[in-house]
């Protein structure tokens, strides 16, 4: 992928050319001055989003003025997975003068576009985001700011600039690969019905182009919305298990709501593995105090975060494909044989 690097920030006088308007014009509407009228306010905020402008907050408003922070943008705050994150940026950046400001986006591509605005008009010296999909509105911005931008967590697909995650198609046809190894084939899959949760999704079209290539269709699948818990873990495990009783085993789409899954199937006395198998995605901490060991993906959410603040704050060279794939690891646990 041979990703130009970002252009020189863009200024008022971009939005005055694309506008027909005069920069003084330019600069009222956007600092909301009412002394325009509604035709020259629509034009000039409709080509300063077009082109991705974001206004100077920093006193002063030099082009060249940067400050000492890095926009970290994610979808949540309450998934285990992002503190991991969060805590990697933190450590590489720790003695780099630069600090970590978070902004969280619930998975809503327009709140992305409103957290984006706000913190690339106070100028920060990177950005690390989650994910590669992003509104036009946003994809415009960041690709005029001047700066290191790094999506992180996933690598199937065009990034804006650099990229650094895993791939979760992989991780999805590896896990199948795995399952039906063992020799499992009667397989439901218990996730998330989040639409704007494109790496979950990846990971299950892997998953089941993995299980298709060997004849082997996925045979029930429970979804859920909202957040994952282990309650609901535990509730879904129940409900796909009552209505096709003869599944071998549970692929879940995070280690969360796996985990409830396996203190139902305890509870209900199932034998894991023989009778049943089960995976979970991510490998977090909360899987060391269980009684048995989920198998599951770890998803590099450490070194994920360690390696794009790396990037922003220039203590790695950026690779020529402007990609850092890493490798999802398969931990195998007590959840499924081992063939």
């Amino acid at each position: 992928m041979n990703v130009p690097r970002p252009r020189r920030p863009l200024t008022l006088r971009d939005v005055s050319e694309a506008s027909g308007v005069s920069e003084m014009t330019v600069s009222r509407v956007l600092r909301n001055r009412g002394d325009v009228s509604a035709a020259t306010r629509e034009k000039v905020l409709t080509a300063a989003k077009t082109l991705g402008y974001v206004p100077n907050k920093i006193a002063g408003g030099l082009a060249s003025q940067r400050v000492n922070l890095v926009a970290v943008v994610i979808p949540s705050l309450s998934n285990l997975v992002f503190p991991d994150v969060l805590g990697g940026v933190s450590a590489e950046l720790d003695d780099t003068g630069l600090q970590p400001v978070i902004g969280v986006t619930n998975y809503s591509p327009a709140r992305e576009e409103m957290v984006l605005y706000d913190m690339l008009s106070w100028r920060p010296s990177g950005v690390i985001l989650a994910g590669l999909e992003h509104s036009k509105a946003s994809r415009a911005m960041l690709a005029n700011s001047g700066i290191p931008v790094v999506e992180i967590m996933d690598v199937d697909g065009e990034g804006i600039d650099t990229i650094v995650g895993i791939s979760h198609r992989r991780a999805g046809r590896e896990m199948a690969a795995r399952i039906l190894a063992a020799g499992y084939r009667r397989i439901g899959f218990v996730g998330t019905h989040m639409p704007e949760d494109h790496r979950a999704r990846k990971r299950l079209a892997g998953f089941e182009e993995g299980l298709a290539e060997a004849g082997v269709p996925l045979e029930a699948r429970e979804y859920y919305q909202g957040g994952s818990s282990l309650l609901k873990g535990r509730e879904l495990t129940e409900r796909i298990l009552t209505r096709a009783p003869d599944l071998d085993f549970l692929y879940f789409s995070n280690d969360m709501i796996g985990a409830g899954g396996l203190l139902y199937c305890l509870d209900k006395g199932y034998d894991i593995p023989n009778r049943i198998g089960l995976a979970g995605f991510n490998g977090v901490d909360l899987l060391d105090g269980l009684p048995v060991r989920l198998a599951t993906t770890d998803a590099r959410r450490v070194d994920i975060g360690r390696r794009a603040a790396r990037l922003v704050a220039g203590k790695d060279a950026i690779p020529e494909d402007r990609i850092v794939a890493l490798t999802p690891t398969f931990l195998p646990g007590d959840t499924i044989r081992h063939g």
